[in-house]
């Protein structure tokens, strides 16, 4: 894993995120069209709509790439290659016409690095929040879960009303793609032992590690 604390927006992706941003001469990349027939909520569902943005940077856990639509943050992601990262964004919102802008999206990014760097910040940006209906339902539980504090997935699943739900709720934190501001990294197994992150459980870890020493009076 890189250790890099350069928070630079100038960095260039390689490969496919390279293709991903320069598809056209306007710098937009315009992925195949809808299946015919496909009902407007599919394109909802998977992030269908003009004028998302994204940048790729780099914070203390390795490469990031975070995305925005005109309602707020849609993407928050680590990797270890700017083109893994465009790929994955890509298959996430499968249907969505995005550009790159570093220019615009440097205030976010900042504050996305420094709610990583810096745990006891608050994440204030708006967010853009797409998933079903028993996701959003996990993930406005795990916003609850506060700083340098832990729940098992168990208890998750008992406070939004389903105790049996555990499995479910696991699966809806693999599903989360706005890592850090929805903090699925503070989901663990019963008894407290760290299962698997979406972005590795060493980053999950340190996450934890930073958000535990900034607790106050700890």
């Amino acid at each position: 894993m890189t250790h890099s604390r350069d928070t630079s927006l100038n960095e260039r992706p390689s490969g496919g995120a390279a293709r991903f941003a320069a598809n056209s001469a306007s710098g937009l990349f315009h992925p195949e069209a809808e299946p015919p027939g496909a009902a407007p909520a599919h394109r909802r569902a998977v992030g269908a709509g003009p004028d998302m943005r994204f940048t790729l940077a780099r914070c203390s856990l390795g490469p990031l790439l975070v995305a925005a639509s005109r309602k707020g943050v849609c993407a928050i992601m680590f990797g270890e290659e700017s083109d893994e990262l465009a790929r994955e964004l890509l298959r996430r919102f499968s249907q969505a016409e995005f550009t790159r802008d570093n220019a615009e999206l440097q205030g976010t990014v900042a504050g996305v690095i420094g709610c990583i760097e810096e745990p006891s910040a608050d994440f204030a940006l708006p967010l853009d929040i797409r998933g079903t209906a028993f996701q959003q339902l996990v993930w406005a539980a795990l916003r609850d879960i506060p700083p340098g504090t832990t729940a098992s997935y168990a208890e998750i699943a008992t406070r939004i009303g389903n105790a049996k739900a555990a499995r479910a709720v696991a699966g809806a934190c693999a599903a989360n793609h706005i890592a850090v501001a929805i903090p699925c990294h503070r989901v663990v197994r019963t008894g407290g032992a760290l299962s698997g992150y979406r972005w590795g459980v060493e980053r999950k870890r340190a996450l934890l590690d930073r958000e535990a020493r900034a607790r106050p009076g700890v």
